[in-house]
């Protein structure tokens, strides 16, 4: 199988698992959105752990621990990451799939926007009209709504700074996700301990398959990371960048199909100007792309051969 094709794999697998992540999620219930953050958390560090172990890579930890400036940033990750895991189990476990969804398709819009506000970058005029529909859409949601859409935008702006943070700190998934899930696991171990104190705790007082469920959080959580990072390896970014809007349509699916939460013609209308926003914002990455490609080889052909 060519890397190409594998990486079109491990990209269909980690967005598949991503996209119906609701359903596992409701599964959950009756525990709260923050006790499943805390398993969620505590869980991953055990999986990655064992992974690591497994794998006799253990030896990252102490080259990281020169870094004072990799564990400031490894900080900051963790609490975005925590943050945007928060507000997604909240979102779920409230009846409001299509609200995450909407979050996850303005995703690479917020992505854009930081590039301009935090990296000082230069936007290109269809960059800027993808920009201007999505503010746009978030506008005639927010009168669908009659509120702003504050958990879609959570999700996108916590996700992006995750993002832009991982991509500065250059760690690999497996590692990074056990630092990031290692800093967030005391606060969450004392949150468990504070629930099962007051005798409010889920975990093995409601049934085996429900104390099974939140024990796999942790494989839950990292096996999509770990497809994520194979298919990022493999793929053009344009490539990976199409395959990640099959996430968001399998959430919208899942809150609308199946959980049958309700889809107004005016949010309707929002989502409508959201999915043009990403066709303006798709195809200029594609053409960027093959520009680039085109260039790439204009200036291979035009190199002098050496002669002996």
């Amino acid at each position: 199988m060519t890397p190409l094709r594998l990486g079109y794999l491990y990209g269909l697998g980690a967005y598949l698992l991503w996209g119906f992540f609701p359903l596992y999620l409701r599964l959950l219930r009756p525990a709260g959105p923050l006790e499943i953050l805390a398993h969620r958390i505590v869980w991953s560090v055990v999986f990655v752990a064992l992974l690591l172990a497994a794998l006799r890579n253990v030896g990252f930890l102490r080259a990281l621990l020169r870094r004072p400036w990799a564990l400031a940033g490894i900080v900051a990750a963790s609490a975005l990451i925590a943050v945007n895991w928060g507000t997604y189990i909240y979102g779920v476990n409230s009846d409001r799939v299509v609200e995450t969804a909407l979050g996850y398709f303005i995703n690479p819009l917020v992505v854009v926007l930081l590039g301009v506000t935090v990296l000082r970058e230069r936007l290109r005029r269809a960059q800027w009209l993808a920009l201007g529909i999505g503010a746009s859409a978030v506008v005639v949601l927010t009168l669908d709504y009659g509120r702003l859409p504050w958990l879609a935008l959570t999700l996108a702006f916590s996700f992006a700074g995750y993002g832009l943070v991982k991509k500065r700190l250059g760690l690999p998934a497996a590692e990074g996700l056990f630092v990031e899930s290692a800093v967030l696991a005391l606060p969450a171990l004392g949150y468990l301990a504070w629930l099962t104190r007051r005798a409010e705790s889920t975990f093995g007082h409601v049934s085996a398959g429900h104390t099974a469920l939140l024990v796999l959080a942790g494989a839950a959580t990292a096996i999509p990371l770990l497809l994520f990072a194979g298919a990022a390896n493999r793929l053009p970014l344009s490539s990976l960048g199409m395959v990640q809007y099959l996430a968001p349509i399998l959430q919208l699916g899942c809150g609308v199909l199946i959980f049958h939460e309700p889809m107004p013609p005016a949010r309707l209308a929002g989502f409508a100007l959201v999915w043009l926003a990403l066709v303006v914002f798709t195809a200029d990455a594609v053409r960027q792309s093959r520009r680039t490609r085109a260039n790439n080889r204009t200036a291979a052909s035009q190199t002098p051969v050496p002669t002996a």
